[in-house]
Parts: structure tokens; sequence; C-alpha cells
């Protein structure tokens, strides 16, 4: 974590924005450039003072976003993808799979047919048990699942 408060506020700063407008696009060079510091910098301090690469922590809350809307609006799946800043409905789909585990229409039916939330609970502690966990990047998630497994079942004895 970075110990030089003028750099955490910066850092704090270009966050902030990217809170406020998670559905434009946030290249490193833009947040930077907010941060009034080099890209390569803006980069490594902000992996160090939040525990994910600017890229992870925006793409985690676009999908924070698009399930809030999926559960409290009817808005069609590709009207939700667009307002969250996804270019094409298919990144979005498979991207949403991928973090969540199922669609969105699967998401939003399982949301649909579940109790609603009970009211005293403060909604910042829903908001953060909802949060998605994106510690590893969606990429490497993908080829962890794709894998091959070997084992008994497939007539070796494990992987050449």
């Amino acid at each position: 974590m970075p110990t030089d408060p003028e750099l955490l506020r910066r850092l704090l700063r270009a966050r902030d924005r990217m809170d406020a407008a998670s559905e434009e696009d946030w290249p490193v060079r833009r947040l930077a450039r907010v941060s009034g510091v080099s890209e390569a910098h803006f980069a490594r301090s902000f992996k160090a003072a939040f525990g994910v690469p600017p890229h992870r922590y925006l793409l985690t809350r676009r999908i924070e976003r698009a399930t809030a809307l999926l559960r409290h609006t009817d808005l069609p799946v590709t009207e939700i993808a667009m307002q969250t800043g996804w270019k094409s409905l298919g990144t979005f789909g498979r991207t949403f799979r991928d973090v969540t585990g199922e669609s969105p229409s699967a998401f939003r039916a399982r949301e649909a047919a579940l109790p609603q939330a009970p009211s005293h609970v403060p909604a910042c502690w829903l908001k953060a048990a909802m949060r998605p966990d994106l510690t590893m990047a969606v990429s490497e998630k993908r080829r962890q699942d794709d894998a091959p497994t070997f084992g008994p079942s497939d007539g070796g004895d494990g992987p050449p």
C-alpha cells in the first residue's frame, strides 16, 4: 500500500472517477492523467493500494452495476450491457458468465425467484456481499475452466 498520502489521494481521485462513470473507457493513460503520475507508476501504485489492477477494478464495478440493473429493473439485457460500458453484447454475456457463473438472463430469472432481501440490512453491506470476486483475471479463470483434467477415468496415470 502506498504510504505517501498525496499519492494515495491521487489514486483515490482516479478510483472515484471510475466509480462515478464506470460505463466510460478508462485506459491507464487516462487514469494516470487524472492522477498526475506516469502510467507505469499509476498502474503499480493502484494495484498496491487497492489489491487489483485498474482494469480489473473497473470490470468489477461494471459487473456489480449490471447485476443491480438485472436484479432491480426490467431493462433488456442489451440495454444493460450498453449502459454499463460494454461495446458488445457477446463480450458482456461471456464476461458476466465467467465472473458470476451464469448468463445475465439466468441470473435475472434466479434473482426474480428469490425472496426480497431483508430491509433491515444496510444497503452497503448487501452490496459488499454481492460484489463479484475478481482476484484473478477473467482470461485466467477461463483457461483454468478449459484445462484438461487427468484422472483414473481417462485411462492414464496423469499428464505426460
